[in-house]
């Protein structure tokens, strides 16, 4: 069994290279045990013949939060396999400590239950979120209230009974930018959440730039296959505490095989992430200069999320891919495409949603592995799809001139530039 001293963050191996810390983080005590790969305990109880001793333990964490010295009681209390896996991803977020759950919107929902308990009740937000997000804080479905704002005017929007103020960045689905720092300086006291679902700790890692809560949905990147679903927060070891409160409170745990599938995932996270974004910002740096493509966001961090906005049909455009999945979610070895005002977004107030630049012509591509030139032509047969007349011109892999962002385009219409949030899109190369 599994000792809380090897489920403790590390501080002897905090400047190892992130790539080495996804590989070893929650494994070290592992080659000491005489294993290699990490095990999982499925066990939802443990027996124990001290119920003095097991009181005793149990009013210690109902009274601190912190995890248990000595074996699990119940696998609602902890795990030893998903301990793992958050362990190795507050170190990867440089972060004390980190909790995990069985779905991002569980771990929101915690982040959030934790606030009001303590009489904080108002949260700042900047619009875009993740739809269902957005959804939470909107509805008031927790009794939250929510201001929503621009970067600029979080600091005006807080009041005495604000508990937290969350951004994502890059934002779902529009990829849109904000600086971190600037933002935690305007929230003074308040905790600053940010959601890194997209970004990952490959690209960027908050805690470093102010943040102070930083929210994964685990099943896309950090998972990287689409067969996992979970959630963490990254954050200090006390907001940590009252985490596992709520966690075993309200039951929103994280299952064993699903915490050993998320820190096996992690081992290939820099090498995923940084193979998808290159082939991401290729993809990008095409759509921008094709003619059927009215936008393309990417952001200037990079990564792998592209989205772009079509003249045509976005709904021909979906049903039209072929090597792409037209599915939702994202950060998968194979490439999603969605249609967010239809999936992702559209639980959203559709006037909340258009004035935060989700239209009805977006659409929204996670990039997986794939071979780039497999995926671009993909694209452009199905991006042919809005027009009735197809392409009139063809070139190298059977795709239109325009297609491949070539001089000239169709019918000699010059290739254009597209401005991607307000900037030239580029590669992802840093």
């Amino acid at each position: 069994m599994d000792t809380e001293a090897s489920m403790a963050p590390s501080t002897t191996t905090r400047s190892r290279a992130l790539a080495t810390e996804a590989v070893h983080a929650g494994r070290d005590d592992l080659a000491a045990l005489g294993l290699h790969a990490p095990p999982i305990d499925l066990s939802t109880t443990y027996p124990s013949y001290d119920s003095r001793g097991e009181a005793e333990r149990i009013d210690t964490f109902a009274a601190t939060g912190a995890r248990l010295e000595g074996p699990p009681v119940y696998a609602r209390l902890d795990n030893p396999t998903t301990a793992r896996f958050e362990t190795a991803l507050a170190r990867l977020e440089g972060a004390e400590s980190a909790v995990s759950f069985a779905s991002g919107m569980a771990a929101l929902t915690a982040v959030l239950l934790v606030r009001a308990s303590m009489g904080l009740r108002h949260v700042v937000a900047v619009r875009p979120l993740y739809g269902c997000s957005d959804h939470l804080l909107g509805a008031g479905l927790l009794g939250t209230e929510v201001t929503w704002t621009d970067p600029a005017g979080i600091a005006e929007a807080l009041r005495p009974d604000t508990g937290l103020v969350m951004v994502e960045t890059p934002a779902n689905p529009t990829l849109a930018e904000v600086d971190i720092r600037a933002i935690a300086h305007s929230c003074g006291s308040v905790p600053l959440l940010v959601d890194n679902t997209f970004a990952t700790p490959v690209l960027q890692r908050p805690v470093e730039h102010g943040a102070r809560i930083v929210l994964h949905s685990a099943t896309k990147y950090l998972g990287g296959h689409g067969d996992v679903m979970g959630g963490v927060v990254a954050c200090d070891e006390e907001f940590a505490a009252r985490l596992r409160q709520v966690r075993f409170a309200t039951g929103g745990v994280l299952h064993p095989m699903a915490g050993y599938l998320l820190l096996r995932g992690l081992a290939t996270l820099p090498v995923r992430v940084r193979a998808a974004s290159a082939s991401a910002a290729e993809l990008s740096r095409r759509l921008t200069a094709d003619p059927r493509v009215a936008r393309v966001h990417y952001p200037k961090l990079g990564g792998a999320m592209v989205s772009f906005e079509v003249y045509g049909d976005p709904h021909r455009v979906i049903s039209a891919v072929r090597l792409v999945t037209p599915a939702v979610s994202l950060g998968s070895v194979d490439t999603l495409i969605q249609h967010p005002a239809s999936i992702s977004h559209r639980i959203v107030d559709e006037g909340d949603r258009q004035a935060s630049g989700v239209g009805d012509r977006l659409l929204r591509m996670s990039v997986g592995l794939e071979d780039v030139e497999d995926l671009w032509a993909d694209l452009c047969q199905a991006l042919s799809s809005q027009e009735p007349g197809g392409l009139k011109e063809s070139g190298p892999h059977g795709v239109g001139r325009q297609g491949l962002g070539l001089q000239g385009g169709v019918s000699g219409r010059p290739a254009r530039t597209e401005a991607v949030n307000g900037r030239e899109s580029h590669p992802a190369g840093r």
